[in-house]
């Protein structure tokens, strides 16, 4: 009888990938775990217990078959694990990097609620598709057959990207429309490279081009070429902008010099790892390097923030959050990996305005806060403690709290575009159509600014939803 590939959580324990040393990895934006060698990620997929109600897959928006995957991984049959992986994952390459697993597969694994530690997901699926890149396994796409229809997309990230990939592979014409100059959204320009390296974004738009996906870039829709212009020019439109509008603070001293947003402070570091000219970076403006940090927000845009000052060469950076650490909504792995990198965490601490001197920021006013009963949601209230109030003196302060849709009816003139009342674009969440003929929305703009993974989701529903329309055979969409 063969020897049982499985179920070997018992004997063998979680490990993780190797994590670069923490003075070491403060000082690049190279990724901070090492890879899996061809025999750790073998032992490690082996300890899925193949339980048959499997959590980690319905736990996963995208519902990966994660249990197959991981006993062909066991088993050695990786070119197999890689088209199981990517049958429901346009990119397992990226979601195997940041994705919360501690949050969805692994932190609902079955072994881990037994006390045996959760099977390491990330990190297999992660090494199974860099196997297939290094393989060659990952090729343009070449449809069987292609067809007259074309699709018009407006925003080149995760969401609408994962559907001109879905909508090529079923022969249809696919222009992505953006407003920047490299396709990946908030994968090219919002996340840093310590936790996404930027050439692992830069192939899969490469793949795509290659595959016949029309990329017209810096190209601001309302301005550029009109919404209308884009409808009269497809038959059908995705709207898969993401949420780019940073809620702002309405505080005393928010307007002073050294008061910015994440959006910009991540995207001027970004660009200068591409090597871009950034004048607010190279005048100091949107740099933290020699400066005392302050970092306001708990969410992982907030840990982008702090880990990606340190490695500009700030003297200090501290993150205030209003909740103490259980409450806050960022990944707990990335606050470990930012406090391993020098980053103080004041919890249970919120702005009360900024103090400046010369017009400059100097410093931020800090409530000192206690949790109270649990809102709507289930969650601790937070409640001022009454004369607890101190300045935190800072140089640079980064605002890091979430991001709202832009007026999108107004800034395209299309009023027939329904919105709800928070701004995101009225759709249905299980196909993405509008109330406008053929217009379709997916991601952040519709859900509010949520995860890749998700937008992933729902850009492949919206291309299913599209294919159906345009009466695809479900044999040709499927490939």
């Amino acid at each position: 009888m063969a020897k049982q590939p499985m179920l070997k959580f018992v004997q063998i324990e979680r490990d993780m990938p190797e994590k670069r040393n923490p003075e070491a990895r403060r000082t690049d934006y190279h990724e901070i775990y090492a890879e899996f060698a061809d025999a750790k990620a073998k032992e490690q997929a082996s300890r899925c217990s193949q339980c048959g109600v499997p959590y980690c897959q319905s736990h996963c928006p995208l519902h990966n078959n994660i249990p197959d995957w991981l006993r062909l991984t066991a088993e050695g049959r990786l070119r197999e694990a890689y088209d199981i992986s990517q049958a429901t994952n346009t990119f397992p390459e990226i979601c195997g990097r940041i994705c919360p697993q501690d949050r969805l597969c692994e932190g609902n694994c079955v072994i881990e609620q037994s006390g045996h530690g959760t099977v390491t997901i990330g990190a297999v699926e992660k090494y199974i598709t860099d196997s297939a890149w290094e393989n060659g396994w990952v090729q343009p796409i070449e449809p069987a057959q292609e067809r007259t229809e074309s699709v018009g997309i407006v925003g080149a990230g995760p969401g609408g990207l994962a559907a001109a990939d879905m909508l090529r592979r079923a022969g249809v014409q696919v222009t992505v429309y953006d407003r920047y100059d490299r396709a990946g959204g908030l994968l090219t320009y919002g996340i840093p490279g310590f936790k996404l390296e930027k050439d692992i974004v830069l192939r899969r738009n490469q793949q795509l081009e290659q595959s016949g996906v029309n990329f017209v870039l810096n190209c601001n829709v309302g301005v550029d070429i009109t919404f209308d212009e884009i409808r009269a020019k497809h038959d059908a439109v995705i709207i898969a902008t993401g949420v780019y509008k940073s809620r702002v603070l309405e505080l005393p001293g928010v307007g002073s010099e050294g008061v910015v947003r994440a959006i910009d402070f991540l995207t001027a570091s970004n660009r200068k790892s591409f090597g871009d000219a950034v004048e607010a970076y190279d005048n100091g403006a949107l740099s933290a390097e020699g400066k005392r940090v302050v970092v306001i927000g708990g969410g992982d845009t907030a840990m982008d923030c702090v880990r990606t000052s340190i490695r500009e060469g700030a003297t200090s950076v501290k993150c205030l959050y209003r909740r103490d650490r259980a409450n806050m909504p960022g990944s707990q792995r990335e606050v470990q990996n930012a406090e391993e990198e020098g980053v103080v965490f004041d919890w249970l601490r919120a702005p009360k305005g900024f103090t400046e001197d010369g017009g400059r920021v100097s410093g931020v006013m800090v409530q000192k806060m206690r949790l109270g009963a649990p809102d709507v949601t289930g969650r601790q209230s937070p409640e001022l403690i009454e004369g607890a109030d101190y300045v935190e003196e800072a140089d640079l302060v980064i605002t890091a709290l979430g991001f709202e849709p832009e007026n999108l009816p107004k800034l395209w003139d299309a009023d027939g575009l329904e919105v709800t009342r928070w701004g995101t674009v009225k759709a249905e969440f299980t196909t993405g159509a509008t109330v406008l003929d053929g217009v379709y929305a997916v991601g952040d703009i519709v859900r509010g600014a949520s995860l890749v993974v998700w937008a992933i989701r729902d850009g492949r529903d919206c291309a299913q939803a599209i294919l159906e329309r345009f009466a695809v055979p479900a044999a040709v969409a499927a490939e």
